[in-house]
């Protein structure tokens, strides 16, 4: 029973596990000066895109602990990669995940693409505080129900 204002997880007992696959991505706007510090792994905190890696990762496996009502599911691939434009002041983040199971795994490909944006922003600060991260997306999706998701850009 779910009473207004009441939230619920929502039951997925009766679902089987199919193969899926969600695709996320953040974008961070900086200067030019700061987007090359980054790319050169030239920053005073040291090299920021294996730590943003790493941190997505991390915060991905946690999902289901950070989001109230999202299951925890088995990540069977979570692999982030970063596209620096330097001379455009622009950091693209895009977080592939993979699983079998029984619900989604777009919020993991999210929490993954945005955590790993903090993480830039987080060692960039000590050089550019006005750095955005913006455009945090799903991209693309695949399996469950629902079946296949692709933005339309």
């Amino acid at each position: 029973m779910n009473d207004r204002g009441q939230a619920r997880m929502v039951d997925i007992s009766d679902k089987q596990p199919t193969a899926r696959m969600a695709l996320a991505r953040a974008v961070l706007r900086m200067s030019p000066a700061t987007a090359g510090m980054l790319a050169q792994g030239g920053l005073p905190k040291g090299d920021a895109l294996p730590m943003a890696r790493t941190a997505g990762i991390l915060a991905a496996k946690k999902t289901s602990g950070l989001i109230p009502l999202c299951h925890p599911i088995a990540i069977t691939k979570l692999e982030i990669d970063f596209q620096v434009d330097a001379a455009a002041g622009l950091v693209t983040v895009l977080a592939e995940a993979r699983t079998t199971d029984r619900t989604g795994i777009e919020m993991e490909a999210l929490t993954a693409a945005a955590t790993a944006a903090l993480t830039i922003y987080d060692m960039c600060k000590s050089v550019q505080k006005d750095i955005e991260i913006t455009n945090i997306v799903l991209l693309e999706k695949t399996g469950g129900k629902s079946g296949p998701y692709k933005r339309k850009d």
